[in-house]
């Protein structure tokens, strides 16, 4: 119960990763916002949680996180339902439609939606959460990246995640005076539906053909992580980016 008595949101949290980082927060002891633009699959996932009577408890929210609006709003509710804001697990993000167009010919209008919520969207909910932290005297802030950040590729979301490292960075010097951890995640190859449909297999193969491990992960290979960035464990560490990718940009040295 390391996160007795937090406040988490989580966004992006209806599914995959997110879903199983809300189901770690709420193991740990901690209220947890899921946060997604779908309520219906938010809703089972909270009252999942709510189920599983591990201590936490969930409270599903809608957001878009490329609405300023709705990111303020959500954590004014946050605030209302729970007292206040301890943590905030940026995850949300548009993977499930991703096209590999490289930037000679992905349409304008495709590449300013992945930017809008992959990369700003993790910035209007900081900007968001930041004044409740305040608040507290504290707080966790975790970016999901990706190990795509540190690779070759030219894709939009490749590029969108490549930000998120440099505004992980960026926040984690502004906000340590305010006793704000910064950090984030970056995974690697995840078996998630969203990864098996967007992905073409050959890719993934290849990927798996150099990884010292040898395997896809799994979300819950991402939450020790999770975790422990979350936790008073790592009260001294900010500005850190943990690639959880089974040793796949090890390979790429």
């Amino acid at each position: 119960m390391k996160l007795q008595g937090k406040v988490a949101i989580v966004t992006g949290a209806a599914q995959g990763i997110g879903e199983a980082y809300a189901h770690a927060l709420a193991g740990e002891g901690a209220a947890v916002v899921v946060a997604d633009i779908n309520v219906a699959k938010g809703k089972s996932v909270a009252d999942s949680i709510n189920r599983a009577g591990t201590g936490g408890k969930a409270t599903c929210l809608k957001l878009d996180v490329a609405d300023e609006k709705s990111c303020a709003e959500l954590v004014a509710q946050a605030e209302q339902l729970y007292g206040g804001v301890d943590i905030l697990v940026n995850n949300a993000a548009i993977y499930h439609s991703m096209r590999m167009d490289t930037l000679m010919n992905v349409p304008l209008d495709y590449y300013n939606r992945f930017m809008a919520v992959n990369l700003t969207g993790q910035m209007l909910m900081t900007r968001a959460a930041v004044p409740a932290m305040r608040k507290r005297g504290k707080g966790k802030i975790v970016f999901q990246a990706s190990a795509v950040a540190y690779s070759a590729s030219s894709t939009p979301y490749a590029i969108a995640k490549l930000g998120i490292v440099g505004m992980m960075r960026g926040f984690a010097f502004q906000l340590g005076k305010h006793n704000i951890n910064v950090n984030g995640i970056a995974p690697g190859p995840i078996d998630t539906e969203a990864t098996m449909v967007t992905v073409p297999k050959h890719f993934i193969d290849h990927l798996l053909e150099s990884q010292p491990l040898r395997r896809m992960g799994h979300p819950s290979d991402l939450v020790g992580a999770l975790v422990y960035l979350c936790s008073s464990e790592s009260d001294y560490v900010t500005g850190l980016m943990m690639v959880v990718d089974g040793g796949n940009t090890v390979s790429r040295l």
